[in-house]
């Protein structure tokens, strides 16, 4: 009886112990469990208040609180329930602000939920919640039977009252952009219907207000122009009176722009200017280049512009600071030498987006084109020319996020250092959720057809998109990713708006597909290249012909290489590129012991330039060998070689973060 007493005592003593050892997650959970409901206590001062919901920083501040939950204890007790909250009040968001990336927010969250926490009550809550969102562009104010124009007309007016009480707020042209924004969307919400004349009405009359600040004739003409479409389509509306009355009386002068010598510039951008006298600039063409086209791309928190031009040429740029004083924003202007504006061209084009308000294009001088990017916000830019054709690639970016992993406070409270202010849809990556969305970009395509193969009839353009059609559907099936292809068909993209779909879709991995070809005809095998500095002369000449230029293009861009690698995410890069050509050179030796595994290379690929995302490019084989070509057009060796990547994207993932690929994705096939 003493023996059995004395082992009670033993055991409870032990178990004392035992307790008093692991004090940690009683702790971790305290804390994610006050933040819960510190969050919650936000979402009711929020829910109380009207007033309070038409801010959006107000909104921002409980979501992040929210999302400091599962930041505290990633695999705790309250991880999926702040994760879902957060999810659940960006979708309550987007019926206030019937963005897009309020929308897409959501559901990537809600999505996280399910992928995380499957066997969580909150994965199925989460389930119901996305499919809502997903089914649901036309937001709740539809369903309580407010339509979407009413919506968008009333956050117009509220926009237009804010600017007609504030002399400062006039001062700046992203303002007066925005409420012609809502009245844009509010119209074309429902061009027929109720609000559709007052919208139109209140688009021309914020065009009339900002020529006012801007003394732009091209503000004047929307105005004008819009004007007149309200009384076509509307003749009857009461608006359409109003709008005639304005068109007889007319708009204030037209003053002069000496104060500002860009606008000045497009303003007179269709005039005629005769072409240079005397000889041509020292080494440049005797014939001007004609700039031809203004290209954008553009999410919230990153933007593309292209200037294309017909023939090389030289660029200079230069960014001037915003001057309220006259209503000037921040602007980059860029100047093409030895170049004429084509008459073809669309001299101004709307971009609106998050950072930019607009690119213009105007004849600065006899032979300088002057190209003119107006700014909203950003917080850096690159900018570089590309050859065969020649063009002038601009990349702006927003404001960035704070790596996984890092030091940043969790406090459920936004701290009010704007530099740190999240962009929108940089949520999920903050907090190191893993991979979701990777993009997969098949080389070449329509007009260009890449390498010819030893077998004839054969192009690298048709193998490399059955390649990536078969990774992309493996990628899905087995790590339940998003994948976006660039090209789903047999059609032409430039090289730089391949990146630009990396970057505009925030893909969390890019990966170009190809195939390699060389004079030797023997040269074979694998190799995988990330962005940098050639690291020979093989690797040179791949750049050089994966790019459509020459090697002395490759050189010039060495260069400015140093400058854009800053962006480029070369640690990622290089890891990702290892596994891809471990997984790759593992399955395909499998039933093709010959194959040489040719490494892991640097090389300055078009490509790959701007790219956010780690990203690498692979050579799946020489086309050029007949043995190697015979492979690669052989269904079978296309699945070892998807096979392969698909390890190495599984790799990756699982070191970056353990917990990312659960269930299904992160377990191997047993066939493999």
């Amino acid at each position: 009886m003493l023996l059995k007493r004395t082992a009670r005592i033993f055991f409870w003593i032990t178990a004392g112990v035992l307790l008093a050892s692991i004090p940690h997650s009683p702790a971790w959970s305290a804390t994610a469990e006050s933040k819960y409901y510190a969050a919650e206590r936000c979402v009711r001062e929020l829910k109380k208040s009207p007033q309070l919901q038409k801010y959006r920083d107000r909104w921002l501040r409980c979501i992040k609180a929210f999302l400091g939950v599962y930041r505290d204890d990633p695999h705790g007790p309250w991880a999926a329930a702040g994760l879902y909250q957060a999810g659940i009040l960006y979708g309550e968001l987007y019926q206030h602000s019937f963005l897009e990336s309020d929308r897409r927010e959501a559901i990537d969250l809600l999505d996280n939920v399910m992928r995380h926490f499957a066997r969580s009550s909150y994965s199925e809550r989460a389930r119901l919640a996305s499919d809502r969102l997903k089914g649901a562009r036309v937001a709740q104010a539809e369903q309580q039977g407010v339509s979407k124009a009413e919506h968008l007309y009333k956050s117009a007016r509220a926009q237009e009252q804010r600017l007609q009480e504030s002399p400062e707020l006039q001062k700046k042209r992203d303002q007066w952009l925005k409420s012609i924004g809502f009245f844009r969307q509010a119209f074309q919400a429902d061009p027929a219907g109720q609000f559709a004349p007052a919208a139109l009405y209140g688009l021309a009359d914020n065009y009339a207000g900002l020529y006012k600040w801007s003394r732009n004739d091209l503000d004047r003409l929307q105005s004008e122009k819009t004007f007149r479409e309200l009384i076509t389509a509307f003749p009857q509306s009461p608006y359409a009176q109003k709008a005639r009355a304005r068109l007889e009386s007319g708009f204030p002068p037209q003053e002069s722009s000496a104060t500002d010598a860009i606008a000045q510039v497009i303003q007179g951008a269709g005039e005629v200017v005769p072409p240079p006298n005397g000889p041509a600039l020292p080494g440049s063409s005797p014939q001007l280049a004609m700039v031809e086209g203004l290209r954008f791309w553009s999410n919230p928190r990153y933007t593309r512009v292209v200037i294309d031009a017909n023939t090389d040429t030289i660029f200079t740029h230069r960014e001037l600071r915003e001057d309220p004083s006259i209503g000037k924003p921040q602007r980059i202007f860029i100047d093409v030498q030895n170049s004429r504006l084509s008459q073809d061209l669309q001299k101004v084009v709307p971009i609106n987006d998050n950072l930019l308000s607009d690119v213009r294009a105007g004849q600065y001088s006899s032979d300088t084109v002057r190209v003119v990017v107006d700014i909203k916000s950003s917080k850096t830019y690159k900018i570089f020319s590309l050859k065969n054709p020649y063009r002038i690639v601009l990349d702006v970016w927003g404001i960035d996020v704070a790596a996984p992993g890092s030091t940043e406070s969790t406090a459920p409270v936004i701290t009010e250092r704007p530099p740190r202010k999240l962009p929108d849809s940089a949520i999920v990556k903050q907090l190191a959720l893993g991979v979701r969305r990777i993009v997969i970009d098949p080389g070449h395509g329509g007009k260009d057809y890449g390498a010819p193969g030893a077998i004839k009839g054969v192009h690298e353009k048709h193998i490399v998109l059955e390649i990536a059609r078969k990774l992309a559907d493996r990628i899905r099936s087995e790590l339940a990713l998003e994948v976006i292809l660039t090209r789903d068909s047999d059609t032409y993209l430039s090289l730089e708006e391949r990146t630009a779909i990396a970057n505009t879709q925030y893909a969390d991995l890019f990966i170009s597909i190809h195939t390699n070809a060389s004079p030797n005809k023997e040269a074979h095998g694998l190799e995988t290249f990330i962005l940098n500095l050639a690291t020979d002369d093989e690797a040179f000449l791949v750049a050089a012909r994966e790019n459509a230029t020459s090697t002395k293009n490759i050189s010039d861009l060495h260069s400015i290489l140093k400058d854009l690698m800053q962006n480029a995410k070369v640690s990622e890069s290089t890891r990702l590129a290892s596994y891809v050509q471990q997984g790759t050179l593992l399955q395909v030796k499998k039933k093709n012991n010959g194959v040489r595994n040719k490494g892991v290379k640097k090389a300055p690929f078009y490509v790959l330039l701007g790219a956010d995302p780690p990203s690498i490019l692979i050579e799946t084989g020489f086309i050029s060998n007949h043995a190697e070509c015979r492979r690669l057009i052989d269904s079978e060796y296309q699945d070892l070689l998807c096979r392969g990547i698909v390890d190495g994207i599984r790799r990756y993932i699982q070191e970056i973060n353990p917990m990312a690929l659960g269930g299904k994705a992160g377990l191997k096939n047993k066939e493999m």
